[in-house]
């Protein structure tokens, strides 16, 4: 939005001139059922390093009526605009503002959302402010160098709870309705939180060593509270208390830890210090799959995780934005596979079969850039939440771990922790802390995994005598050219991988016979004497147990032996990186969509994980839908949906299987026996043992048979009285824009694009319904309403809203090269800004690759 942006130079000036120590803030929002804005009076400490120097603090708000610097009124038209009110004349040394304003309740989910619940007419807030939000609520120095203490006191209707980052205190007031909170510690900005509203909370402790004791709560709506299964959020909370403090060797930073599940989350969840903000759909209305809970109980860990590194240490600037959340990311995970109790021991599968899938997706964009990326400005930083941030850079952590030695690593990290408690630190700090436990140059590694954008390709180069012995093995690697229009050049890096060589036993299943790790040079070929003079196995697999991040090929024989027993390894994780390794063959258009269909139509029934079985049931409906040739589309959707349902029927009942398969088959059902079925199971007139048609499920099915013509209004509206919640009223909303007619088109486009009313969350959902990929007619026409329009909205909504616009309703079902040359028409005369120019360039990006795939597809079919 015009006048919001700030850059990094900007952002080093103030820090030089300043340091801010304490900020009061007082709220009033006791009118918050009925009110669009509220009453914010913010009192702000700090010193100036110079007499008379300027400087300014950031503030959006509709109002601003007064400001008082060191006890004179500022004339606020003269020093308000935009976002930021500007000060002049700095005393060197102390100085105090204050200022106040009206602010605004959001519906964007950015700064203070405010929600209404359908079922029991309650409003319920809460604050999200990363990246530069806080200045939503009260005037701050918004950039997370400036940290200061924050002492919140809130006014709010009686009997509601106020909860921040600091404990809870008894409400005073006359009317029992003011809460005054005791200062925080020193943290920044955007990690602080307000959460308030007729929350339904449960409460319990940690008991750690030394007779330590941290006050834990869990808080909902209510109307989710039968639905919220405390123990178990606990117990993994718990979990990771106890294996993150073993291995920072730190003691949990904060008074109290409580975990807020909160309504129309953009994000997953959110790290404010001793009070975490999470999406309140991993409060499970009905039954999901144990992948579903394996995934919240790593979000859990993650948030847990920046207790420690991102807010007891926090970044200078965005550019280290990826260390905050690969850290957190790989520390999450490792917690899972190794603490004991876990129920995820095995989450390192998950990690190979989802996050690094994201990554090699993203670092094959236009966009891909260095993991430590060039982040000028907020607008950067805003379009850079990606998969290199998170997975390529866990990925590379992951590998750093197995380069320096895992003690190692975290002998680094807990000196890193005490050196810098309450502070801020460069990426240079973490990496001197492990150059010194490690005995480890990393300055080279560094330069080549952090400071060069792309992936590399390893494939095994085997030569075997006439016995079936290998004479010689080498790895060799590849550095593909960059994606057009990305920045830098391809590198070979160093990589430390493993090497294994399985055998099929007696029983038909593939095993490890044999473990080669090593490091690979940043060269071409890297020569593995280890495996001279051993028997040539059924399949050679680099990176075994995925210590590195790489593209790896099979040789020929090893994917022949793949081909017919993938779902015969007796491990999880190298069937993960198999089929990874299918997938992206299939992306890069080196495997036919009806042969990576047939791979997986061969392999998924012996396939155990259910994260990979879901895995695939998405990579097979987006392969069939996008990449495909058209002529043979139908073909294989049919195949892939009769199977589905032979999978539906033949499942254990009641297993997370059958779940998983009743929802593939309702994604794609399509003939009209098969519709006439989900309607049966929708009314009760047939049903399959064991599987039951619970909310959630329901609505999988109502949204596929609107989608088809099926059902209409009166349909989905009678399931919409059924839900009259929340989640509901989005269902309803998906499934009235996937309805199959122009008016159903009309009606959602208007609603997002040419009406800026819509809360996120049904904007979103109205977006997924709207955009059907066997609706390609009915939808072409909105390519051309869509770079008509995207300009604009960018320019006049906040970003979460814009941004859903820009990458939801790019056409990127019309796999065509006119919506390519449309792309660059636009690109070439609509001058975006750089943040929507990349999101553009990234959905154009994947029309490409699809035609690729297509082009592959066709050929195989010839």
């Amino acid at each position: 939005m015009p006048g919001t942006n700030l850059t990094r130079e900007e952002a080093q000036q103030r820090a030089r001139l300043l340091t801010v120590d304490s900020y009061e803030i007082d709220l009033d929002l006791s009118g918050a059922q009925e009110d669009g804005t509220y009453r914010s009076v913010t009192t702000v400490r700090f010193d100036s390093a110079e007499e008379g120097a300027e400087t300014f603090i950031d503030l959006v708000a509709p109002a601003v009526h007064k400001v008082t610097l060191n006890g004179h009124a500022l004339d606020v038209a003269a020093v308000f605009r935009d976002s930021r009110i500007k000060l002049k004349h700095l005393k060197q040394g102390r100085n105090e503002l204050t200022v106040v304003a009206d602010c605004a309740y959001t519906n964007t989910g950015e700064g203070l959302h405010k929600f209404v619940d359908p079922v029991d007419d309650q409003a319920y807030l809460y604050t999200q402010f990363e990246v530069p939000d806080a200045r939503r609520v009260f005037a701050s120095f918004e950039q997370p160098d400036l940290k200061a203490t924050f002492q919140f006191t809130v006014k709010a209707p009686s009997g509601w709870t106020v909860i921040s980052n600091s404990p809870t205190p008894e409400p005073k007031g006359p009317d029992g309705n003011v809460w005054h909170f005791e200062p925080t510690p020193r943290i920044s900005t955007y990690i602080t939180a307000l959460i308030v509203g007729p929350y339904h909370a449960v409460h319990s402790t940690y008991e750690g060593p030394d007779g330590q004791v941290v006050p834990l709560g869990i808080y909902c709506r209510p109307s989710l509270a039968e639905f919220l299964d405390a123990d178990a959020i606990f117990e993994v909370t718990r979990q990771g208390f106890d294996w993150f403090q073993e291995k920072f060797d730190y003691a949990y930073p904060f008074a109290k830890y409580d975990q807020l599940f909160v309504p129309e989350f953009n994000a997953g969840a959110m790290e404010n210090a001793g009070a975490v903000t999470i999406r309140d759909q991993y409060v499970f209305r009905s039954k999901v799959t144990d992948a579903a809970y394996e995934v919240r109980a790593e979000t859990i860990l993650h948030e847990l995780a920046h207790m420690w590194f991102g807010d007891l240490v926090t970044m200078e600037w965005w550019n280290d934005l990826w260390l905050n959340e690969s850290f957190a990311t790989y520390t999450s995970i490792a917690c899972q596979a190794a603490a004991p109790g876990s129920r995820w021991p095995h989450s390192w599968t998950t990690f190979a079969n989802q996050m690094k899938t994201w990554a090699y997706r993203q670092d094959q964009l236009p966009s891909t850039h260095p993991i430590m990326a060039e982040i000028r400005d907020l607008d950067d930083v805003l379009v850079n939440f990606d998969g290199i941030t998170y997975a390529k850079g866990a990925s590379v952590l992951k590998q750093l771990v197995a380069y320096v030695g895992e003690d190692e690593f975290f002998r680094g990290v807990q000196a890193y922790f005490k050196r810098h408690a309450f502070g801020n630190t460069r990426l240079s700090d973490l990496l001197g802390a492990l150059e010194e436990t490690s005995g480890r140059d990393l300055r080279t590694w560094s330069k080549a995994w952090l400071e060069t954008a792309g992936i590399n390709v390893l494939r095994p180069e085997i030569e075997v005598d006439a016995d079936g012995v290998i004479a010689s093995f080498a790895v060799r690697q590849e550095a593909p050219a960059l994606p057009a229009g990305a920045k830098g050049e391809p590198v070979l890096r160093p990589h430390r991988i493993a090497i294994g060589l399985y055998e099929l036993d007696g029983s038909g299943k593939l095993v490890r016979t044999e473990r080669v790790e090593l490091d690979v040079t940043a060269t071409e070929r890297t020569e593995v004497p280890q495996l001279a003079g051993v028997r040539r196995p059924a399949v050679v697999l680099l990176n075994d147990d995925d210590l590195s991040y790489a593209k790896v090929r099979l040789d020929e024989e090893s994917l022949a032996t793949v081909k017919q027993h993938l779902g015969d390894f007796t491990e999880s994780l190298p069937r993960a990186l198999c089929w990874a390794s299918a997938w992206d063959m299939t992306r890069d258009g080196e495997l036919a969509t009806r042969d990576y269909l047939e791979l997986v139509l061969s392999g998924i029934a012996k396939e155990s994980d259910i994260g990979v079985v879901q895995s695939l049931h998405r990579q097979v409906k987006l392969a069939l839908d996008l990449y495909a040739a058209p002529e043979w589309r139908e073909t294989g959707l049919a195949r892939w949906t009769e199977a589905a349902l032979t999978h539906l029927r033949t499942a254990e009942p009641g297993s997370d299987h059958q779940l998983a398969w009743a929802r593939a088959f309702a994604a794609t059902a399509r003939t009209p026996q098969q519709l006439d079925l989900l309607a049966a199971l929708l009314e009760g007139g047939e049903t399959i043992e064991g599987l039951v048609v619970d909310t959630e499920l329901r609505w999988a099915f109502v949204e596929r048979l609107a989608a088809t013509g099926v059902y209409d209004e009166p349909e989905i509206a009678a399931e919409h009285e059924r839900d009259k919640t929340a989640a509901g009223e989005r269902h309803a909303a998906t499934a009235r824009a996937a309805r199959p007619t122009a008016e159903a088109k009309a009606e959602a486009w208007a609603s997002v694009v040419e009406s800026d009313k819509l809360p996120n969350a049904v904007q979103e959902a109205v977006i997924g319904g709207f955009v059907q990929t066997d609706q390609r007619e009915l939808l072409a026409p909105y390519t051309e309403k869509f770079f008509a329009a995207v300009k604009d909205v960018w320019a006049s909504r906040s970003h979460e809203m814009a941004q859903q616009i820009a990458v939801g309703l790019y056409p990127a079902v019309q796999v065509a090269e006119e919506t390519l040359a449309a792309t660059d028409a636009w690109l070439a005369s609509a001058e975006p800004n750089a943040a929507l120019r990349r999101l553009v360039s990234e959905s154009r990006s994947g029309v490409e690759r699809a035609l690729k795939a297509q082009a592959a597809d066709r050929a195989a079919g010839a």
